[in-house]
């Protein structure tokens, strides 16, 4: 019986099931992504607060994507499983899989929040906390408010290594900035790539969105081997990741301005919006190539490809996006941080092309 009920993962159209099943996943994680988002417009916005509110957010921050990576790892590993179990007619193995991974996050939680707790002024510290005083002071309040990220979902990446030596870099680099050198504008950088930071969270969140939605769709229709559902299917999702893509990097490109005075940039000097203009082009000008990386992940994970995939984003987030975060700074100072993910991107793509090329010849037999 449950057999024939799951069999429209095989018989209908690929565009109606990657509908169906993407737009919750989308929606989800867009609140999820907009509830981080409003905090710090709030915040931004407070007199009170201002540019040193943002840069605590920003140091904050990376510790809530430990908790996404967390609960990706365990959500997205168990779902691309159970539906390749039921799509070969497996379905005992997918029911206790589904057990265990309520039993994994809620003993992983319960590690993350003691952890968290007992090593708070050096988790704050690694994350650029100490740039300034006031900054590592709200840093601190902060923490035991939005802390663990565990019941927000951010559609954030595994970028915590990566973040941890972007906003380093910042402080190293900044302090060497004739502008952000001064005490007064010290904390500008760091502010300014959160925000950049977040704006990105929301553009990821649709791109995991759609992979997501995916996963089922995928490892049902591998299971039952019907490979030429799956080859069309993952056509579709590498073009609706392109086209998220396309139109975010529309908008950063031509509005930044609008974007940035979300962010209480009324109340910040002109050094703030510049740098704010300034990072939004740099930072984000490879968001096209970022979202099909995305979708390339997720969708090898649901073909049970696990150890491709995450090769795929260990080099994207580790060995990629901290290398060059320590490695360019030193050549371009501040903008070296700035284009640290632009190639980061560009050079992932480049050994994705590689497995999306071989995904598509192992669907053909």
């Amino acid at each position: 019986m449950q057999e024939r009920s799951n069999r429209f993962l095989a018989q209908e159209p690929v565009g109606k099931l990657m509908g169906m099943y993407a737009i919750p996943c989308i929606i989800s994680l867009l609140v999820a992504a907009l509830y981080n988002i409003v905090d710090q417009i709030f915040i931004a916005n407070a007199t009170y607060l201002g540019s040193y509110g943002n840069a605590a957010n920003t140091v904050v921050f990376p510790l809530t994507v430990i908790a996404l990576a967390i609960a990706v790892l365990i959500g997205d590993g168990c779902c691309a499983f159970v539906s390749i179990c039921l799509g070969s007619g497996d379905p005992e193995s997918a029911h206790r899989s589904i057990g265990n991974a309520i039993v994994l996050c809620v003993a992983a939680s319960v590690v993350l929040t003691a952890l968290y707790l007992i090593f708070q002024q050096p988790l704050l510290t690694v994350f650029g906390g100490q740039i300034n005083e006031e900054t590592f002071r709200l840093s601190r309040e902060y923490f035991f408010f939005l802390p663990l990220g565990i019941c927000s979902l951010l559609s954030q990446i595994s970028l915590v290594a990566a973040m941890a030596a972007i906003n380093n870099m910042i402080r190293t680099y900044g302090a060497l900035d004739p502008i952000f050198g001064q005490a007064e504008y010290a904390q500008i950088p760091m502010a300014v790539v959160g925000i950049v930071m977040k704006f990105f969270q929301i553009v990821i969140s649709i791109a995991v969105g759609l992979a997501a939605g995916c996963i089922p769709i995928v490892g049902y229709n591998i299971g039952a081997g019907l490979k030429a559902r799956a080859r069309r299917l993952f056509t579709l999702l590498l073009s609706a990741e392109a086209a998220v893509g396309a139109m975010a990097l529309l908008i950063v490109e031509v509005f930044p301005r609008p974007l940035i005075f979300l962010f209480g940039a009324a109340g910040e000097s002109v050094y703030y919006i510049d740098f704010a203009v300034h990072s939004f082009r740099i930072y984000l000008c490879m968001m096209i190539l970022a979202c099909v990386n995305k979708g390339a992940f997720i969708y090898l994970q649901a073909l049970g490809k696990a150890l491709e995939s995450t090769l795929l984003s260990t080099v994207r987030e580790v060995v990629f996006g901290v290398s060059f975060a320590l490695l360019l700074p030193v050549f371009f100072g501040l903008d070296g941080v700035l284009y640290s993910m632009p190639v980061s991107d560009v050079l992932t793509f480049v050994l994705a092309v590689f497995l999306i090329h071989s995904t598509y010849k192992s669907l053909r037999t």
